[in-house]
């Protein structure tokens, strides 16, 4: 069973969310202030975070900054009204995916099983089908896959686990073009709502993480291709 945490001041939002969600294996648990969440993230023991954007104390964007300095734990922000920007901050802040409100509990299901399968399985089960190289070596990178990590330049770089699949699908194919659709096709594992912006940003986070070094580049009208030469 999948343990998840909802920071969301509405009291009357959990119980029956909890309810239904157990239909998917997954126990809520609820904070209704940051520094409730907070606290109880530092106490382990939890998967992945739902996130509301409108909190007490402080907003959800400065409370998934501060997850962030500490955690790369799955992360999916409720933003009111499904508004774009909100959208695109929380992504930058870190955030792997994101639900406007209202939203239909069985999509928050979808969503929260997409998150967890992506990180938790789905790197064995692409070796598996796929037989890549769990190594992935580049004039400066070196990417990881059965430890989810990434050096550059013979340092770590901390990324999301939406931030580690995306350069995992790039670099795999080095110089092969995929779309931004192709992209959050693949990332998400389905057909998605096609937020392109949403690929626009995940890029721009992953180019400065891995600066200086020029590892993606952008081809007008035609997507994103992975630069670096490879080693063997």
């Amino acid at each position: 069973m999948h343990h998840i945490l909802l920071i969301d001041d509405d009291e009357l939002l959990a119980p029956p969310l909890a309810a239904y969600l157990r239909r998917f294996d997954f126990a809520l648990e609820a904070a209704l202030r940051p520094s409730e969440g907070l606290a109880r993230l530092a106490a382990g023991g939890i998967d992945a975070v739902i996130l509301d954007v409108m909190l007490p104390e402080m907003d959800g964007f400065e409370l998934c900054r501060r997850i962030r300095r500490d955690s790369q734990i799955p992360v999916l922000m409720l933003t009111a009204r499904g508004d774009l920007t909100d959208r695109v901050v929380g992504l930058e802040l870190g955030a792997d995916d994101y639900l406007p409100k209202p939203f239909e509990p069985r999509e928050l299901a979808a969503r929260l099983q997409t998150i967890l399968r992506r990180v938790a399985s789905h790197a064995p089960a692409l070796a598996a089908t796929e037989a890549p190289p769990h190594l992935l070596r580049f004039d400066g990178l070196v990417i990881d896959l059965e430890r989810r990590s990434v050096h550059r330049q013979g340092e770590p770089v901390e990324l999301t686990g939406t931030e580690f699949e995306l350069l995992w699908l790039l670099a795999r194919d080095p110089h092969k073009i995929l779309s931004r659709e192709e992209i959050l096709n693949r990332l998400r594992g389905r057909e998605a709502d096609l937020y392109t912006r949403a690929v626009d940003v995940l890029v721009s986070r992953l180019r400065r993480k891995l600066e200086p070094l020029d590892a993606i580049k952008t081809l007008r009208n035609a997507g994103y291709t992975f630069a670096l030469a490879r080693l063997p």
